[in-house]
């Protein structure tokens, strides 16, 4: 399971109204968005390249990478969306690189049959929104432990919320 992620490095030491200036492509600081990037999605990378050789001996190997609801392309591409006006190029999209990244290792993995999965835990109360998230650590931990005991039989190259609940890539 890799579940590697921040959302910011500066919000702490910034006015919520200066902060959601920060989000906008045309004015998201580059050491930001690099920081946010390299955590969540080079580091997600590394994780996997150091392990693969481990998963590859097994006989029933699973990665379940955690991203998020707010990367999907699909949906936030959709102007009814309601939460569209909140993506922007550090954080939702570096999980929707970390999507594109899961899916390399999807086709990649497809012939050594080591199955890959992609998950959002939700809206989960943890450090990543200062403890603003509407779900406890156990609700948004239940879809990620559910996937990584899926077993040999069980599928890959899904992106679900709780319950196995689809979500548009």
């Amino acid at each position: 399971m890799n579940n590697a992620g921040i959302s910011n490095t500066t919000q702490g030491s910034l006015a919520p109204e200066e902060y959601a200036k920060t989000k906008y492509a045309s004015t998201a600081s580059l050491d930001e968005m690099r920081a946010v990037w390299d955590v969540n999605v080079f580091g997600v990378l590394a994780v996997y390249q150091a392990m693969l050789p481990l998963l590859r001996e097994s006989s029933d190997a699973r990665i379940v990478n955690v991203s998020s609801g707010v990367g999907s392309m699909a949906t936030n591409a959709d102007p009814a969306y309601p939460y569209r006006g909140l993506y922007g190029p550090i954080y939702p999209a570096s999980k929707a690189a970390l999507n594109a990244v899961t899916l390399a290792m999807m086709i990649e993995l497809e012939p050594a049959d080591i199955k890959v999965n992609l998950v959002s835990p939700g809206f989960t109360k943890t450090n990543l929104n200062n403890y603003a998230g509407l779900e406890s650590v156990e609700d948004g931990s239940r879809e990620v432990v559910r996937v990584a005991l899926l077993g040999p039989d069980g599928p890959a190259g899904t992106f679900t919320r709780w319950q196995d609940t689809a979500i548009p890539w």
